[in-house]
Formats: C-alpha cells, structure tokens, sequence
C-alpha cells in the first residue's frame, strides 16, 4: 500500500510538470517534446506500479492463506479440547490462562463466566475458592483452601481430590511442561468415591453386626458417647443396669439429659458427683481414666469405669457388683462382731459359749453367701464359655467360604508370585483354622459340650498313624522319631484318645532341638502307659503345672513353636476321661510326658477311615448335578464357583423352597445334595434333604455341611444315609466324598 502511495505522488508531480510546460513555453514543439518525454516516463510508471501491485496481490494471497489455516488449526485444537471427557486448562510460563474446554469452566458455574483467556492463575484460584459449589471440609476456611490449592501449584506434579456440593469429587491433575506452561487436567470421580464407600459401607456393616452380636450378650452394661457429649451407642444390659426409660436410652441423647435422670429424685447415689463428672469431661485429652460406683435406690451397686476413646468421646462400661459387695460387706461385719465378742468374752467369760455359738453360725451364713457367689461367677464364667461354643457356626462359615476361593484360586494358572501369596495365604488360614478348632475344642470341652464314646480299641491304630505323621516333620527338623510297636489294648474314647497322643508327641517335635524322641505303650498292672520321651531342654519343677495353662510356652526362641493350647486341650480331654496326666523333667535333661488308661479286657475292632486317595485318582471333570443349598450367599458363591471348576452342573439355593422350585424347574432330580444344617428360621439342610428325596422318589446322595459337632446330629444324619463334613470343609475331602459315594456319572 506504501509503494502505491507513491506510486500515485510521482504521478500527480508529472502532471504538473505537463502543466506548467505549456504556460511556459507556448509553442507547439516544446510541447510536442514534452508530451514524448512525459509519455515515456508515464508509461515506465506505469508499468512498475502494475509490477507492484501483482506482488502485491500475490503477497496477499498467500497472507489469507496463512490466516485461513491459522484459524482452522485454532479451531480444530478447540474442537478437540472440547471433545476431551474431562476439563483442561492451560496457563502459559507467566501464569495467565491461554485456553480452556467448557467442561473446565463448568467446574464451579458460578464462576464460570469469569474463566477467560488472560485470567492468571492467582486470580483463578481464588475464584475457585470462593464458589458457592466448593464442599469445604469441616473447620476449614476458603482461605485454607486456598493456601492448599498454591502450594499444590508449586509442585512440579501434582494430583489431589476436590469435594463439590451434590457428593461429587472431581480430581485434579496438574504438571509443568517443559517451557514453564502448566496444563490441568479435571476428571469426575463421583461414581468410583461412591462404589469405594458402598463397599466400605458392606464391610462396616458387617463389622457392625458382629460388635452388634457381642454387645449384646454381655453381661455388662456399655455404650459410648461422641465428642459431643451424646449417646452414639450402647447395648441393652446398660438401659436395664442404669433402670433408665426408653424415651431417654436413644442414639443422639445429650450426656446432660442421662445424668440428670439418674440423681433426679434421689434415685442415685455415688462417690462421683455430677460437677466432678463434668470436670472430667472438660478436660484435655487424654483425660485419666475414671472408676466409681453408683448405689441405686433398689439397693443395687454398679460399678462404673469410664475411658478416652480417639476422637474425643468416651466408652463407659456398668457391672453390677452388688453380690460381691454384699459378701465383703457381710465379711467386715463379720470381723467387727468378732473382735467386739472377744472384748466381751474377756469381761464376761460366762457368755464365751453362746458368744461363740453366735459367731459360729453367723460364720457359716457368710461362707454360704460366699459360696453362693462362688457359684454365680463360676455360672457366668460356664454361660461365656458355652456362648463361645455356640458361636462356632458363625465363627466357621466365613472361614468354610475362605477355604473354599483359595482351593478354586489354586486351582486356576497362576503366575510365580501370585502363586507364591495363595501359598501364603493358605499357610495363613490354615493357621487360624488351627488355632480356632484349638479354642472351640477348649470350649466344648469346659461346656461340658464334648461327646465321649468309650470302647475297647488296640494302642496300634493310633501309634502307626502317628509314626507316619511326625517322622517327615521329626526327619526335617534332625531328630530321630522312634515309635514302639505294641499289642497291648485300652478302653477309652478312642478319638480324643488319639488327640491327646497328638498333642503330646507335636510338643516333643516342637519344642526338641537335636536328639531323638521315643513313643511308646507298656502295661502296669490294670492299666496301659502312654509315654512320650524327649531330649528337649526340659523344665524346673515349678513349671510343670504352668506348662499345661492356655498360651504356655516356656522357650520363645523356638521357631514355629505353635500357640500353647496342646497340652492345655491334653489336660482338659484327661481330665474329663478320668486319665491320669503325668510329666517328669528337669532342666537339661529332657521330658517324659504320660497318660494311663485302663487295660482293655476284649478288643473291639473299628471300622477304616475314609481316605484320600480315592479324590486324587479321579482327574477328569464331574459330570454331574449337585443342590447346593447355603443361607450365606458368599459360602454359596464359593461352593457353586468350586464345583462348577470341577465341572459339575450347580443348582444354587439359599432355602428349602428354592432348591426344590429350582430342580422341579430344571426337570431332573440332582445327582447329589450338598446342604448346610443352619439355614434361615426352621429350616435345615436335613429337611432339604428329605423334601428334594420326596419329591423325586429317589434316596439322592447328601452331604450334610455343619459346624454342629453332637452326636445327636451325627446319628440323625446316619439314620438318613446322610454324610456330615465339618467346617470349614477341606475341599479335597469333599471331592474325595461325592467319588467315595461312587456316583456313576463321575
């Protein structure tokens, strides 16, 4: 445009020449001359300016080109940040936002309008700070969260949640690229926060039940206060301990209102006021704990002790302990009696016998109230141990489900180190498998739950049997097992007989470092030693009591040296068979541990166990219909998934009625029934059995799936040709079972 400009001025200036020519000259031939010579400038001119404005239009052209595709470039990375699932921004090396999708901007729509080009980062923080749609957490500020949101900037990655209101989370991804820019990236998370709490929900509620059940059948009373003050939970022994109505004993009741209800009207007496229990309360945590005791108006005493949980409330727990403290009360009027009667006695020695007549008899009245509380504890001590006992079943199924996914997940191809955790995984549950048929055993044992049957067996079906057990384990650790043989026999209960065997000869290995260990029988007069020797370390005298108590173990640097419960379940089978228990030791010099049983007069042979070998002939799949019917759907769900990896066809059910609405709608009758004993309400895995045999006609194999150990079960289930596996079932047993029951489509 310039050189046209110029172009136009050079020809204006001959133009002018032209004219001032002619008023100079005034003849024909200068201007003939001059027209020539303009002419031939003219034209020159002329032909340049055409020059310049073709490059002109050519420059311009390519000009628009380059503007055009500038522009389509803008706008395709526009389209394609738009089209991005998640926000994007980005800030150049001087902190000033160059472009963001609307996605970005719709963070927070309040602010939205304000989210331009040119916006630095500072101002885009804070803008995002003061939004009404920011879910600030409890107790902080949008200056909090400011603080926050720049040191995250100054990061050279970084990656946090933002809470939003409507319980939606969006996380927040920012990294500096090379030449200083900074890119954010924003991505809705709601629904996986939500997933992870509903799954955390499951497990809580679980847990939940569980604390729930336990509460619940203790015999104190206990609830807990939050940090607020109020009631967050309790169980029903603490409404009925504290006699406080149920308009009062309600989640959310204010500690204030309790309190109050119970010194209303005199109703409540105690060593701890209610201003120093508000003092207490008052106090920084951790607050010391706190012991007193309430006296109600009835006469009842409850002792109190109250403890700091985290967070700031408290758990309170309520015993009633007016037996005791009438005893002790009783005894101390005793003694006062007593000494005021000597007094007496030495005024007046005339009054010495009826004196002591008085004292005698009062003397016996206290020892019977103390017997009597004697009994009451011995009582709750027995009610504990028969609730652990019944508590098997629940204890059991999620174990009995566990087992069952590890045999299914061993089962499947795993790489080395997933191989290498499901060993360990399995080694882990077999642990705790151990140690809780140790607990439960203890338990029925001191229930008075365990059924003994006592018979004449040989002192060989049990002696071969342990040889073959422990000499791979003795072997491994270097020591030498020597098992006697022997044709002697006893009378007792021949399984827990065996167990004791067991127990007595693992604690050798255990507890063994070199050496050898002896087993063996050997008859004096009417009655069978078992015996046990050892080249162990041996132990002092006033250790030969403690070693046979729960979670006894003497020598702690022993590697795998179990959990102290054998010889504690050897003591209390013993005791219960009438089986003297002894053990000679002595520092150094090893141990000999031994049992004596009576002799048996006649022998009685025994029916062979069931073994393995038959599960690990067969190789090919199960072809085959099984019931499975299970009131826990995770068990049924570990059942079906193992089954159907052996390649049986599974018909699940959770009930009676819906096992039997499943194989009528199936058509044909199952191959076998696998039923668990506890179902829902009435109803058992035995009545499941019965109503699918019935409606087919057919005496349908069954196993009976139980954690129930009576013996009236056990003859139950054998007058019905029922099979009974124990939890939690060892998976080969069971296969080894339904082949063992010789199912031909196997």
């Amino acid at each position: 445009m310039e050189q046209i400009r110029k172009l136009r001025k050079i020809n204006d200036a001959l133009m002018a020449r032209v004219e001032r020519s002619t008023d100079i000259s005034g003849s024909a031939f200068a201007l003939f001359q001059t027209a020539i010579s303009l002419e031939n400038e003219v034209r020159t001119r002329t032909h340049d300016l055409q020059t310049a404005l073709s490059e002109l239009s050519e420059s311009n052209t390519r000009l628009e080109q380059a503007h055009s595709e500038a522009v389509r470039a803008r706008r395709n990375l526009a389209d394609a940040i738009e089209a991005v699932q998640e926000g994007f921004g980005l800030f150049d090396s001087d902190d000033s936002m160059v472009l963001c999708n609307q996605r970005f901007r719709m963070l927070c729509p309040d602010v939205s309008e304000h989210m331009k080009p040119g916006l630095s980062f500072n101002q885009y923080v804070r803008l995002v700070s003061e939004s009404s749609e920011l879910d600030l957490a409890q107790g902080k500020t949008s200056e909090d969260w400011l603080k926050f949101r720049v040191g995250m900037h100054g990061k050279p990655h970084a990656t946090f949640t933002v809470a939003l209101k409507g319980d939606r989370w969006i996380q927040v991804s920012e990294r500096h690229t090379a030449n200083g820019a900074t890119a954010i990236l924003q991505t809705d998370v709601t629904d996986m926060v939500r997933r992870e709490r509903r799954e955390r929900d499951k497990i809580l509620d679980r847990h939940a039940r569980l604390a729930r059940a336990t509460l619940d059948h203790m015999s104190q009373g206990v609830c807990t206060f939050d940090d607020d003050m109020r009631l967050a939970d309790y169980n029903t022994r603490f409404r009925a301990l504290l006699n406080l109505s149920y308009d009062i004993v309600k989640p959310g009741t204010s500690l204030r209102r309790i309190v109050d209800a119970l010194y209303s009207g005199g109703t409540m007496h105690s060593d701890l006021t209610p201003a120093g229990l508000w003092r207490w309360v008052a106090r920084r945590q951790p607050r010391p704990p706190i012991h007193a005791e309430y006296r109600r108006i009835d006469g009842m005493i409850i002792d109190i002790r109250m403890r700091d949980m985290p967070g700031g409330g408290f758990v309170a727990s309520f015993t009633d302990v007016t037996a005791e403290r009438k005893a002790v009360e009783a005894l101390h009027k005793a003694n006062e009696n007593l000494e005021l009667r000597v007094a007496e006695r030495t005024a007046a020695l005339t009054e010495a016998n009826e004196a002591l007549t008085r004292e005698n008899t009062e003397r016996e009245q206290i020892g019977e109230a103390l017997r009597e509380a004697k009994e009451a504890a011995e009582a709750a001590n027995m009610s504990k141990t028969r609730f652990l006992a019944a508590a098997s079943h629940d204890l059991l199924q999620p174990m009995n489900a566990a087992k069952l996914f590890i045999s299914t997940l061993g089962e499947m191809a795993l790489e080395a180190p997933q191989a290498e955790v499901l060993k360990r995984l399995s080694g882990a549950f077999t642990s705790i498998e151990t140690l809780l048929h140790a607990l439960l055993e203890i338990s029925r044992l001191d229930a008075g739950g365990a059924e003994f049957t006592v018979s004449n067996f040989p002192v060989s079906s049990f002696l071969e049997p342990l040889e073959q057990e422990f000499k791979p384990l003795a072997a491994a650790k270097g020591l030498k097992l020597r098992v006697r043989p022997s044709k002697l026999h006893i009378r007792s209960d021949p399984r827990y007989f065996r167990r004791i065997a067991q127990n007595l000869v693992a604690n050798a290995v255990t507890y063994t470092r070199t050496g050898s260990i002896l087993v063996g029988c050997r008859q004096r007069g009417d009655t069978v030693r078992f015996e046990v020797w050892d080249t162990g370390p041996g132990m002092k005298q006033e250790d030969h009591e403690r070693i046979f108590e729960e979670f006894q173990r003497l020598d702690d640097t022993i590697e795998n040296r179990g959990m102290g419960l054998g010889l504690s379940i050897v003591k209390r089978s013993c005791r219960l068979l009438d089986l003297p228990l002894g053990l000679r030791s002595e520092p150094g010099r090893g141990s000999v541990f031994y049992v004596d049983a009576p002799i048996a007069p006649t022998i009685t042979a025994s029916a062979p166990d069931m073994t393995d070998d038959l599960a690990q002939e067969q190789s090919a799949g199960m072809n085959l219909i099984a019931a499975v019917v299970e009131n826990e759907p995770e068990v049924l769900y570990a059942m079906t998934t193992t089954l159907e990896g052996w390649g049986a066809s599974v018909a699940p059910a959770l009930s009676t009625d819906e096992a039997c609405a499943a194989i009528a709608e199936l058509g044909l009758p199952p191959d076998i029934i696998i039923a668990d004993y506890h179902l829902n309400g009435d109803d058992t895995g035995l009545r499941s059995i019965r109503e699918l045999r019935s409606a087919w006609g057919a005496n349908i194999p069954a196993v009976l799936v139980t954690a129930d150990r009576s013996a009236e079960l056990a003859a139950t289930a054998r007058e019905m040709g029922v099979d009974v596996l124990s939890k939690p079932v060892e998976p080969r047993k069971l296969r080894s079972l339904i082949t063992w029951r010789g199912m031909a489509t196997v």
